[in-house]
């Protein structure tokens, strides 16, 4: 066997006992986790090209969940927080159910390609499964090309039918 072959084997070895030994836990985040969210929190305005804000992301989260407004999902990465989702309440009169709005979701760099983002859709609807709600709904940038490719694979539908329109106040 040549040597580059070797070297080829022997770090995908390496690579696959690693993977083996990370572990993703996804908890239902409270305000005791505030400190691991914050900085995830911050990092996924920050992609959305707004300005870092660290006081005022802990501030919104404690609001959301103190006043049970969100539900909050947390990933771990052998204990490390790397992701989060962030769902909202909202209802569809047309069924006369819930509806949750996936209105977050990030995971930071080392937690990528790992099946972070997957275990944390899961979750999600795992959640809204449970709460007996209609669906969950999302809307991502048109550039984010790569979390629509996962959307796509995990069952989500691109809408088709509708438009949608803001008002920005």
């Amino acid at each position: 066997m040549g040597w580059r072959k070797w070297v080829k084997l022997y770090l995908s070895r390496l690579l696959a006992e690693k993977i083996t030994f990370m572990s993703i836990s996804i908890v239902r985040a409270t305000v005791d986790h505030l400190d691991q969210i914050t900085p995830l929190f911050d990092g996924y305005r920050k992609f959305y090209e707004q300005a870092s804000n660290l006081d005022g992301a802990r501030r919104f989260l404690n609001d959301r969940l103190t006043r049970h407004e969100s539900v909050i999902f947390l990933a771990l990465l052998d204990d490390q927080a790397v992701g989060f989702t962030q769902l909202y309440p909202s209802f569809s009169s047309v069924s006369m159910k819930r509806l949750w709005v996936l209105n977050d979701l990030f995971v930071a760099l080392v937690g990528r390609k790992q099946g972070v983002g997957e275990a944390l859709l899961e979750r999600a609807r795992q959640f809204a499964v449970e709460d007996g709600a209609k669906g969950l709904m999302l809307e991502t940038a048109v550039s984010n090309t790569i979390a629509q490719k996962l959307y796509e694979r995990l069952g989500w539908v691109r809408e088709t039918d509708y438009y949608v329109y803001n008002l920005t106040l």
